[in-house]
């Protein structure tokens, strides 16, 4: 059903309030907030990462706008798995308030705390385990084994008087994992008997028919690409893929090489994995990077981040020869992940450079190097079968995928009226079984640029793509302040416009006599003459270069 935009109602009695902040409409900054009883629960709490339209941005957080006066309500953080869209924002939220507490897995937490170190704040968390049951608040949780592309990944059903809610986090249901770790289709079943009043499910891979492969089958192709490969190997994943890792080690010990770790991130997460037992780690496989060196080219692989194509990662800076290790002929480059949607123009730009650099890149598109870990169309309609939900609150996803899990769920009998394509901010209230749209906030992007949090706007961003794509133009004015009588100037300086400067010799004539114009009926105030100047100029440029340069004016008086 389709969202209008309103104002909150006033939370009823016995009523269970449920926002998505993030994650809906986008892959990224997943988060959830679930108010009852006047406390908050939040369920994850993630970044997105930017792309090539938000220039100069580090990290896009939720807009924790409409909780910011509620801090003290909030209970806890569930935070359902280590992957940076579902942690990533905990420090900015716990620099608001740093006693909330944070609950999850044993890796989850530690993967957390590593993050929260570098940022000088000390959590409070909770330990949780399948099948173990918190009483927090007012929110009696329960906690569900599910399978996801890094290990200890929780489901969490949340129950309250107001009726029982399971949200899944990012799932599948790999029957083979190579953990041994199932998603609890058990537990999922006795909670369809109980009944779920609402179901918050992954959509990642809606629509995506079948069933996603299992881990396993990647392992083989692996050592197959490492076994034929004539020098260096270089595997590009996620800093915090535990499993990718365990089978590039295992790879490069059944063929004789050792390992080197690349990346601050990845040399930290895959150290708290073999530390908590789940990377187990073949003897002298794992060697220090500054010992590498030492390695014949044929005996070694390099384990880095990059492979988004993030620009400062270890990945980028090796395909642009910003790195110690410059790939060459015989190397071979391996990006063991998926194309997160966006990302797509930045992996492909490292991929042809390191092309050229007569690396063989091997990815997804051309052998089996990566499986999702996400439920894919199949998998989903087994879990809607099995819970049989009232209501379907489709998350994590962009709105394509939002749309084909709810048609999902409709397929398997699930009313329309009872399936919400709802979007980030929207206000769903659940009670016996009923649920309603009760308003829609207005939820924006937060930007982390550099050691600023919130303050560069849209507004900012539009400037630096117009500096970036059509130029600028600064144009010097000097005037007599009593009579308006230019003294000095026009000057004007271009920069980003293929054409050299003389090519404004023209336009020179135009605002010596729109400034004369505008002195004559009587305009003094520079800034007033300052937009004389930048109209005239402004019209000039885009019918004469057809470009639309950022144009700074600058009249003074003397």
């Amino acid at each position: 059903m389709s969202i209008p935009i309103a104002a909150p109602e006033p939370l009823a009695a016995g009523t269970l309030r449920v926002v998505p902040l993030g994650g809906l409409g986008e892959v990224g900054r997943n988060m959830t907030t679930f108010e009852f009883d006047g406390k908050i629960l939040i369920v994850d709490c993630g970044v997105l990462f930017p792309e090539d339209h938000q220039p100069g941005v580090d990290l896009i957080l939720p807009d924790f706008e409409p909780i910011k006066d509620r801090l003290d309500d909030i209970v806890g953080v569930v935070l359902t798995h280590g992957h940076e869209d579902h942690i990533g924002a905990v420090p900015y939220l716990l620099r608001l308030k740093s006693d909330i507490p944070l609950i999850g897995s044993g890796l989850t937490l530690a993967l957390v705390e590593a993050k929260l170190k570098e940022h000088r704040i000390k959590p409070f968390t909770l330990t949780v385990t399948e099948g173990q049951h918190e009483k927090v608040g007012p929110f009696d949780l329960e906690f569900v084994a599910v399978n996801h592309s890094i290990p200890d990944a929780l489901a969490v059903a949340i129950r309250t008087p107001a009726g029982l809610v399971l949200a899944t986090g990012d799932f599948k249901m790999d029957q083979l994992p190579l953990d041994g770790r199932i998603t609890d289709l058990r537990a999922f079943s006795r909670l369809g008997e109980e009944g779920v009043d609402l179901f918050l499910v992954d959509s990642t891979n809606a629509d995506v028919p079948g069933f996603t492969p299992t881990e396993r089958s990647i392992g083989p192709v692996l050592d197959q690409v490492i076994a034929k490969a004539k020098r260096r190997v270089i595997v590009a994943s996620f800093s915090s893929h535990v499993h990718r890792v365990q089978q590039v080690l295992d790879a490069a010990h059944e063929n004789g090489r050792r390992v080197a770790l690349l990346g601050r991130s990845m040399v930290r997460n895959m150290g708290i994995a073999a530390d908590l037992g789940y990377l187990k780690v073949p003897e002298n496989v794992l060697i220090d990077y500054k010992k590498a060196k030492d390695i014949p080219d044929d005996e070694i692989v390099y384990m880095s981040t990059g492979s988004q194509g993030e620009p400062m990662a270890v990945l980028s800076r090796m395909a642009n020869l910003d790195h110690a290790i410059e790939p060459g002929e015989g190397d071979t480059v391996i990006l063991a992940s998926s194309l997160i949607p966006g990302n797509e123009n930045a992996v492909y730009r490292v991929i042809d450079g390191l092309t050229k650099l007569g690396a063989n890149v091997v990815h997804k598109a051309n052998a089996r190097v990566h499986v999702s870990g996400h439920a894919a169309a199949g998998e989903l309609l087994y879990c809607y079968n099995i819970l049989k939900p009232k209501n379907v609150l489709p998350v994590h996803g962009e709105y394509r995928h939002l749309m084909a899990n709810a048609k999902l769920a409709q397929e398997t009998g699930i009313p329309a009226e009872n399936t919400f394509l709802a979007s980030n901010g929207t206000i769903l209230d659940l009670k016996d079984g009923q649920a309603r749209v009760a308003g829609q906030y207005d939820i924006g992007f937060v930007y982390v640029d550099g050691s600023t949090v919130g303050e560069i706007t849209d507004a900012d961003l539009k400037d630096r793509r117009i500096l970036g794509e059509e130029g600028f133009v600064s144009i010097i004015v000097v005037v007599d302040a009593a009579t308006g009588r230019i003294i000095t100037g026009p000057e004007i300086h271009a920069r980003g416009i293929a054409e050299d400067d003389s090519v404004f010799d023209d336009v020179v004539p135009k605002i010596v006599t729109a400034l004369k114009e505008a002195s004559g009926n009587g305009v003094r105030d520079t800034h007033a003459l300052s937009q004389v100047v930048r109209r005239t100029i402004g019209r000039w440029v885009n019918q004469k270069l057809r470009r639309r340069p950022m144009i700074v004016p600058l009249v003074i008086e003397a």
